[in-house]
């Protein structure tokens, strides 16, 4: 294999960059990785994704910087793979591409009703109040007084929290404008989240589920029958992990709290599923089943729907039950999981064969698991595979680099962001929320990104 080792990653969010600074941790220009993203800003989730009032989680870009400063490293932003280049040119240019995209899809209800306006994916809701381009019009309906968020995770809080603080809260934060604007003007006064299971069974973490009883003028609302445990309950709860426990003891202390007649609610409804979004020309109503756990012979329980239903009345509805990968041309796609076909990071076949110099890492690998830090390992195992298969001769040299590269991006891609150009639109951003007293004020729309680029 010729050297330097030319590898690129699709997909610049935190396993795109975990995997270039693994690959380029030497510093001694032995690996040369060009990280693509369609967007001309890079750090994916962690500018679009994490809630504007978690600063601190954001932090972890200054990790991303310094990688972007190594030897060896190029950012092609705003270049889309499939539009501007496909796949199969990327492996005329290098001798691995690994693959870092995401899981941008929210997973479907799959009920009656689910395609009305006003019901909408987890992830458009949080990209439009986070500042994506591409949900900046989604303009969600909150002229109701009513929303419904499904799921019981950390992005369903979010969602929750989001609609159910006050604005004057966000106006220090790196909320989108036009979601600042949208949300003083709300008229959404509750926010019920269903749980298809129980207390023990959420999949939110400690600090966000005591956010909610933070919430200034906001009463949280849990039915204290909810928390009361049968013996199968109390001895999973004796052998459960801390965060578990704790969730058990945050939930039951919201349950026996006396409601202050707060002007905003936060209902958490347990064991409720939706079987049917109501409503003619809009979302006006929830249908939801009240469901009763049974236990499997792993000891883990599942939800099963009873004959007791219940009409929510909802102008909008939020569905947080997972997301899936999207696939890309050519590259082999498991459309069950929504996740690149891989073992240990090396794309494979249908048949388990493996595609010589295709990788994947992050959720895009694995499944939308875990929290940021989690891809750091799920990049190096991939990074280990593949500089495996780089020291056994397994990769092919390629038959063109990066000046050829750079022509077809010329050509392709004029709008082209490099890194030094995400910086001038990083200044601009933040010189723009000094005022407010702000970390920035995100630009929303591609072209005006590109123009301050090249200011």
């Amino acid at each position: 294999m010729s050297a330097p080792l030319r590898v690129a990653i699709v997909g610049a969010g935190p396993a795109g960059f975990y995997a270039a600074g693994d690959l380029l941790k030497a510093g001694d220009g032995s690996v040369e990785v060009d990280l693509f993203d369609r967007l001309p800003t890079p750090y994916g989730l962690v500018r679009a994704g994490v809630a504007p009032d978690h600063p601190n989680i954001k932090v972890v870009t200054k990790v991303y910087e310094k990688t972007a400063a190594k030897p060896g490293f190029r950012y092609h932003g705003n270049v889309e793979i499939g539009r501007d280049i496909t796949p199969a040119e990327l492996r005329e240019h290098f001798h691995a591409v690994l693959y870092t995209v995401g899981a941008p899809n929210d997973r479907k209800l799959g009920i009656p009703g689910e395609d009305l306006p006003g019901s909408l994916g987890a992830a458009d809701f949080v990209g439009w109040y986070n500042g994506h381009p591409d949900f900046r019009d989604l303009d969600p309906d909150l002229s109701g007084e009513r929303a419904v968020v499904v799921g019981a995770g950390n992005v369903a809080l979010d969602c929750a929290r989001m609609l159910g603080v006050p604005v004057a809260e966000l106006q220090s934060t790196d909320t989108a404008d036009h979601a600042l604007a949208a949300l003083a003007a709300s008229s959404i006064r509750e926010v019920v989240i269903l749980a298809r299971r129980g207390p023990l069974q959420g999949a939110y973490t400690n600090p966000e589920l005591l956010e909610l009883g933070e919430i200034e003028g906001l009463d949280v609302i849990v039915d204290a029958d909810d928390v009361r445990l049968d013996d199968a309950h109390r001895a999973l709860l004796e052998t459960a992990d801390k965060t578990t426990r704790r969730n058990v003891e945050i939930v039951t202390d919201y349950a026996g709290r006396v409601p202050t007649g707060a002007s905003r609610r936060i209902v958490l409804k347990f064991f409720s599923s939706p079987v049917e979004i109501l409503g003619e020309d809009r979302v006006e109503g929830v249908r939801i089943v009240r469901n009763e756990l049974v236990q499997n012979e792993d000891g883990s329980f599942s939800a099963r729907p009873t004959e007791v239903t219940e009409t929510i009345e909802a102008g909008l509805v939020l569905r947080s039950i997972g997301y899936l990968g999207a696939p890309l041309d050519g590259v082999p796609f498991d459309e069950r999981r929504g996740t690149i076909r891989n073992v240990d990071g090396r794309v494979t076949e249908e048949d388990g064969t493996v595609v010589p110099g295709v990788y994947t890492a992050g959720w895009v690998k694995r499944g939308p698991s875990g929290v940021i830090g989690t891809n750091k390992k799920c990049a190096q195992e991939t990074v280990r595979e593949l500089r495996a298969d780089a020291e056994a001769g397994l990769l092919a040299d390629p038959p063109k680099g990066a000046a050829e590269l750079d022509a077809l991006l010329a050509e392709r891609a004029p709008d082209r962001i490099d890194y030094a150009a995400w910086g001038r639109i990083d200044a601009h951003e933040v010189a723009a929320g000094e005022p407010a007293g702000r970390p920035r004020v995100k630009l929303v729309d591609i072209d005006e990104m590109v123009g301050v680029s090249r200011s």
